[in-house]
């Protein structure tokens, strides 16, 4: 086989197809992996959209101005390159992590913290295709019990959240914690949150269905927005004490405006969700006078993955109802759509090519 399908997004034109295009072969240190399940995530809609833009493209992507899409990616191995360090063997299983450093910054070359990470199916081309290269430093292993669609969502959809609830926001058993939007994250930080004690639970969506789901998830309330008396609500629910981590999964103005409101003293807002719209705060000095903190968060690091591929093998999370519908790589511009529209209300869709 000399081709195969995946899903390209041309960024020039902002238009997004399934395409046949030549298999990829393996570099040094590179391995050829053959998917078997990717995930649909709303990054990938807003890269289509245009909401958001390749960070640190490679030259790939710089000189086509194309991209694949797919950070969510599992598989077994197919093919491995030259200078593979590695005991990598075809037929393993794999999961792939969301990105990798750029090997090349003064960060890197200090081995400290690289200062250009490049994010898969964005800044190089992903895994909504049959086959996808992968740098062998981006491979983790997973067991046979652990199956592929939930293992491809791990990447971003779990280990985005993990990372911010358990290091950027450093929740704590018995913090209060606000979640804003019960989507493919914020489903999934529920249950983080609750996994680390976090009480109580106030999940935060105008969608009923998603409310519904937020309290079968875990959540201990699940709050409209709209509510006239919203302040109100999050007051009784804490007891007094305000939000003491809040979380933007929605990537919304409105929600982080809010989430700020409801803050307690010390309370920090975390921005999870990605949109290029500014924040505001519309209390400033009562912010100040609570010592507050808005910090930003992106994604997440290779020991998250590794940490959550170990806690869903020991049973610790079910990740089987994120799994909201499998639908065919052929068939991917209907899986962003019916993202986009919130058709069903889906977690995570998963491309099986």
């Amino acid at each position: 086989m000399s081709s195969m399908l995946a899903g390209r997004l041309h960024l020039d034109t902002r238009t997004f197809a399934v395409e046949e295009v030549p298999l990829p072969v393996p570099g040094p240190g590179e391995i050829l992996i053959e998917v078997r399940a990717a995930g649909v995530c709303l990054s990938d809609v807003h890269l289509i959209d245009g909401s958001i833009s390749p960070f640190f493209p490679d030259a790939a992507v710089a000189n086509t101005r194309a991209v694949t899409l797919g950070h969510e990616v599992a598989g077994v191995v197919h093919t491995l390159g030259p200078e593979v360090r590695g005991m990598w063997a075809p037929g393993q299983r794999v999961v792939l992590q969301a990105g990798q450093a750029c090997g090349k910054c003064g960060g890197c070359l200090r081995r400290m913290s690289c200062q250009r990470p490049m994010t898969r199916g964005v800044d190089y081309d992903g895994g909504w295709a049959q086959y996808a290269i992968a740098r062998e430093d981006t491979l983790v292993p997973i067991p046979d019990s652990l199956p592929f669609d939930q293992a491809a969502i791990i990447p971003d959809a779990v280990s985005t959240p993990y990372a911010a609830i358990v290091e950027t926001g450093a929740v704590r058993p018995a913090q209060a914690v606000g979640i804003w939007g019960a989507g493919g994250l914020g489903a999934h930080g529920i249950r983080l949150a609750r996994m680390v004690g976090a009480a109580p639970i106030i999940v935060v969506d105008p969608l009923p269905s998603a409310r519904e789901r937020a309290l079968a998830f875990g959540a201990d309330f699940a709050l409209d927005p709209t509510a006239t008396n919203f302040a109100e609500m999050v007051d009784e629910a804490t007891g007094g004490r305000g939000i003491q981590a809040a979380f933007d999964f929605a990537g919304v103005p409105a929600a982080r405006a809010q989430a700020t409101a409801v803050l307690g003293p010390d309370g920090v807002l975390v921005l999870a969700g990605l949109t290029p719209e500014p924040i505001a705060v519309s209390d400033s000095l009562g912010f100040c006078f609570q010592g507050n903190q808005i910090r930003g968060h992106y994604g997440s690091g290779p020991e998250h993955v590794e940490q959550l591929v170990g806690l869903a093998a020991a049973g610790r999370i079910d990740l089987a109802p994120s799994i909201t519908a499998h639908v065919s790589l052929a068939e991917a511009a209907d899986a962003v759509a019916r993202l986009e529209k919130k058709i069903d209300d889906p977690i995570r869709l998963v491309l099986t090519p």
